[in-house]
């Protein structure tokens, strides 16, 4: 399983480094070859050569910085794409693969424009900040996905939610809906970092990437693993949250 990270030195807010480690340690403990590599601004690489593309969070002035860079790579990115590579977004990542964004201070950042949604700025620095729990429908294996948000912007538009809040926020206030998932990409505003805490989701990570290589494969194809300090965690939020 080849993974590239992009804008890893400057795109890794709450701990989405988290998220690649995850990856890495499910797939080794069931002896499945991973590679991970990074690209950052004004690096050469074909990013339809991996099987997963990885975007997480960051700042307006990180966004900002990576925009001219990111938008030399959209017909890169929809050849990745249309080849079948998946791609996994975190809050910032997940805002730039739509229309635009409008900063905090009002700067509007335009997207790759690849999906509908579009992303405006709370009013007067309102923020949706705090635990959230959503339940989720991924190609029919159904899972609840705790996380932690604390984003600024209001994504509106949204045609293919993640899932349903059950508690938090999610792509807006008063949404009822959190992230966004066609098959092709999966993006969220759950950091925490988002797959630890949540196995199944990174699972179903791992089959969608080893699908590019092999069309065949499932999620139940994977060897079950002991998740133990995971549901620990889990459990943890939802008896706080009094879920």
């Amino acid at each position: 399983m080849k993974v590239v990270w992009m804008y890893h030195d400057i795109m890794d807010l709450y701990g989405d480094k988290g998220n690649m480690m995850v990856l890495k340690k499910r797939c080794l403990d069931r002896g499945i070859p991973f590679e991970l590599d990074t690209c950052g601004i004004g690096e050469e690489k074909d990013l339809s050569e991996y099987d997963l593309i990885f975007l997480g969070g960051g700042a307006d002035k990180e966004q900002i910085s990576l925009i001219p860079d990111l938008l030399s790579r959209k017909e890169n990115i929809k050849k990745a794409m249309d080849e079948k590579t998946f791609v996994l977004l975190i809050c910032g990542g997940y805002q730039l693969f739509g229309q635009y964004y409008i900063a905090a201070n009002n700067e509007k950042i335009s997207g790759l424009q690849f999906y509908d949604y579009y992303t405006d700025t709370g009013k007067a620095g309102s923020r949706c900040i705090g635990n959230v729990v959503i339940d989720a429908d991924l190609d029919g294996l159904k899972t609840r996905i705790v996380g932690f948000e604390n984003h600024g912007g209001q994504t509106l538009n949204v045609t293919h939610p993640l899932g349903k809040v059950i508690k938090g926020y999610g792509n807006s206030f008063g949404a009822g809906y959190e992230g966004f998932y066609d098959g092709k990409i999966l993006g969220t505003y759950l950091h925490g970092p988002l797959l630890p805490k949540n196995p199944e989701v990174a699972d179903f990570v791992i089959s969608k990437a080893i699908q590019k290589r092999n069309p065949d494969f499932k999620y139940s194809d994977l060897k079950p693993l002991e998740d133990k300090f995971e549901t620990m965690a889990r459990e943890a939020v939802f008896k706080k949250l009094e879920i």
